[in-house]
C-alpha cells in the first residue's frame, strides 16, 4: 500500500509538471490542474458535481484562479466519486504530492479532514462549509463559514416584493444544517415583507444522500409542483440540480432565484429572463483571501473565518437589473442585519 501510495504520488506531481508546460488543462479520472508559475502548490478538493457545476464548486476554482492570477502558483483537482466514499483519500493525495495548502471544498469533508491533517500537520488545509471552532479538526485546518441565513433573507425579501401571487417556493438539495440555513433565512425575509405569505419549501434527497445537489431533472420536478401549486418565483439551493428549476421556471413563465454564485452569468439565454437575482456565497473571495493570506504567512488554524453581509461575503446579485426597482428595500433590510435590529434564524 505503502508503495502504491508513492507511486501515486509521484504520477501526480509529473501530471502538475505536464501542465506547468502545456498552460494548464484536463488529466483523467475526474482530476485537472491549471498553472501560472510561481511557488505555491494549491490542492483542491471538490465537492459532489465538481468543475462545472456552475455553482458551488465553481465559484472556489474562481477563487484559486483568482489568487494564482495574482500569486503564481499551480493547483491540483481532485473530485470524489459518486458515493463519496473517497474523499479522505483525495485529501491524503493531496498532501502526499506536496500540495499546500490543501483546500476542501464542503461539509461533506467534516468527517475525514481532522484525521488527514493530523497525518500531515506541515500541510495547511482549510475547509469550506466546515467549521473548526475550538480547533477540533487541528490547529493546522481553518474553516470558511458564510451567514447563509444573512443572504437567504435578502432573498427572501427580493421574492416577497416582486411575487404576484404572494406564493413563493424553497427548493434545498440535501436536508441537512446548512441547508436548512438557506431556508430559513430565506422563509424569515418573505415574511419580514409580507406575513401572510406562503413558502413552499421541499429537499430533494434526505440526511446523508447527497445526490440532491446533482439530480437536475428532480429539481425541475419539483419546482414544476411548486409553480403548479402557484408559486411564481422559486428560490433553489440544490447546486447543480438547480439548472432543473431554472427549465421548469422557463416553462412555467415563472422566476427562479439562484444561488452561490451569479448564475444569470452563466445560464443561457432563455433562462437569464426567469433568473431575477442569485444569493450570492461568495466562496471565491473567502477561498482567494484565504490563500493570499496563506502566502504571506498570517493563516491562524485552528478557528473560523465567517463571512457575512457586514464584509459582503454573502448579498445579492443584480445581473439583468429585474431587482434594480426594490433595492433600497433591499439595502433597508441588509442595514438592519448588519446594525443587529434583525437576528436572522438558522432554523426553520
Amino acid at each position: 500500500m505503502k508503495a502504491a501510495a508513492l507511486l501515486l504520488a509521484g504520477s501526480m506531481a509529473l501530471a502538475a509538471c505536464a501542465s506547468d508546460e502545456s498552460d494548464g488543462g484536463s488529466a483523467s479520472g475526474g482530476e485537472s490542474s491549471s498553472s501560472a508559475g510561481g511557488d505555491l502548490k494549491i490542492g483542491l478538493a471538490f465537492d459532489t458535481g465538481g468543475r462545472g457545476d456552475k455553482s458551488f464548486n465553481d465559484s472556489a476554482v474562481a477563487g484559486v484562479e483568482a489568487a494564482i492570477a495574482d500569486l503564481g502558483g499551480d493547483v491540483q483537482e481532485l473530485s470524489p466519486n459518486d458515493d463519496g466514499s473517497n474523499r479522505a483519500e483525495l485529501l491524503t493525495q493531496l498532501a502526499e504530492a506536496g500540495y499546500d495548502p490543501v483546500i476542501a471544498v464542503g461539509f461533506n469533508y467534516d468527517e475525514v479532514i481532522g484525521e488527514v491533517a493530523a497525518d500531515f500537520p506541515d500541510t495547511t488545509f482549510a475547509q469550506v462549509d466546515g467549521s473548526n471552532a475550538d480547533g477540533a479538526k487541528g490547529d493546522n485546518v481553518t474553516g470558511l463559514l458564510f451567514a447563509e441565513e444573512q443572504g437567504s433573507f435578502l432573498a427572501g425579501v427580493a421574492a416577497a416584493s416582486k411575487t404576484t401571487t404572494n406564493n413563493v417556493g424553497f427548493v434545498g438539495g440535501v436536508e441537512s444544517p446548512l441547508i436548512e440555513k438557506f431556508e430559513a433565512g430565506f422563509v424569515a425575509g418573505a415574511e419580514a415583507v409580507n406575513p401572510d405569505i406562503t413558502v413552499q419549501s421541499q429537499y430533494l434527497s434526505p440526511a446523508g444522500d447527497f445526490s440532491g445537489f446533482g439530480d437536475p431533472q428532480k429539481g425541475k420536478l419539483v419546482a414544476q409542483g411548486m409553480f403548479q401549486s402557484g408559486a411564481d418565483i422559486v428560490f433553489h439551493a440544490a447546486g447543480g440540480s438547480g439548472t432543473g428549476v431554472f427549465e421548469a421556471a422557463v416553462e412555467a413563465g415563472g422566476r427562479a432565484i439562484g444561488v452561490d454564485s451569479d448564475q444569470y452569468q452563466t445560464a443561457p439565454a432563455d433562462q437569464q429572463a426567469v433568473i431575477m437575482t442569485s444569493m450570492l456565497k461568495r466562496v471565491d473571495n473567502a477561498v482567494q483571501t484565504f490563500i493570499t493570506d496563506f502566502s504571506e504567512g498570517s493563516v491562524e488554524g485552528g478557528s473560523d473565518v465567517v463571512n457575512d453581509l457586514s464584509t459582503d461575503g454573502v448579498g445579492l446579485a443584480t445581473s439583468g437589473g429585474y431587482i434594480d426597482d426594490i433595492q433600497s428595500t433591499i439595502d433597508d433590510y441588509k442595514q438592519q442585519i448588519v446594525d443587529g435590529e434583525i437576528e436572522v434564524p438558522t432554523t426553520p
